[in-house]
């Protein structure tokens, strides 16, 4: 499934779009050429190239297993012979290539995967390609500062709603003369009960399957998953001031976890975390 979600980098004063296919960047071979005389055509010429065929055949073999290698042996015995002809859509039909994508429609046109994009560009022109991977480049890193500006936001935000749910667990969970040790332990249950509600295992268990791994889960969260946390702790607080049971409590949170994650992933298979109440 191609997600539209449309980037744009500028190379050399020629707008090139970026789209997602299976969180792949694929750059726009028709935008790449159009300050090109030749325009589209010469995608057709680069895949008629024996040694195009040649670099397309083995990036497929390494990033794809459902690959027709058989296939692809015919056409490349063909090529670089006058009559020999291949399009983008005909490469894809008889292999089963996802290095390359034919698009109809908005941002249509022929689409390659970045690896092979840079290569075409190396053709069209070194200097070409060198701008493009620059300009590429500027576009994932502030992609990447902005994601961290996100998610180190959301993280404080979860920190702050700790605060609140700390508060609502001194208040109607601890009792009068508990030892220091012991009003921890009661913290740490009710951390663990949101981690069991959104991660599906405690921080003890997480531990132990990342034992190699800094920090703590809520440290690898994604920025999804923090935000269901923010909201699971401000949840949480209300619960336990009406005084609802730890299994009550969890089989709510647990509830409101799944729906959430559904509705920022956008995925409505996400499977249900099988937990088990404390």
């Amino acid at each position: 499934m191609v997600q539209m979600k449309n980037r744009i980098i500028t190379v050399k004063n020629a707008p090139i779009s970026i789209v997602s296919r299976h969180e792949h960047d694929y750059i726009s071979l028709t935008d790449m050429v159009k300050s090109f005389d030749g325009g589209s055509s010469l995608i057709e010429q680069w895949l008629k190239n024996k040694d195009t065929v040649l670099f397309l055949g083995v990036w497929e073999q390494l990033s794809n297993p459902s690959f027709n290698s058989p296939e692809f042996e015919g056409i490349k015995n063909e090529a670089g012979s006058n009559s020999f002809y291949l399009s983008a859509k005909k490469w894809i039909e008889a292999t089963g290539a996802v290095g390359l994508m034919a698009k109809a429609g908005r941002y249509g046109g022929t689409y390659a995967h970045k690896d092979i994009a840079f290569e075409f560009g190396s053709w069209l022109s070194p200097e070409f390609k060198l701008y493009l991977i620059k300009e590429f480049q500027r576009l994932k890193d502030d992609e990447a500062k902005s994601t961290s500006l996100e998610w180190n936001f959301q993280r404080t935000l979860t920190k702050v709603n700790y605060k609140i749910h700390t508060d609502a667990i001194r208040a109607h969970l601890i009792p009068p003369r508990l030892t220091k040790a012991q009003t921890l332990t009661v913290y740490a249950s009710e951390a663990d009960l949101l981690n069991m509600a959104l991660f599906g295992k405690t921080a003890a268990q997480w531990r132990q399957l990342k034992s190699s791994q800094k920090g703590n889960m809520r440290d690898t969260a994604t920025l999804e998953q923090l935000v269901v946390l923010s909201n699971l702790e401000s949840i949480n607080s209300v619960l336990i001031q009406q005084g609802l049971s730890a299994s009550s409590r969890l089989a709510q949170l647990n509830s409101v976890a799944i729906n959430q994650m559904q509705s920022l992933v956008g995925n409505k298979k996400l499977l249900t975390l099988q937990i088990k109440s404390p």
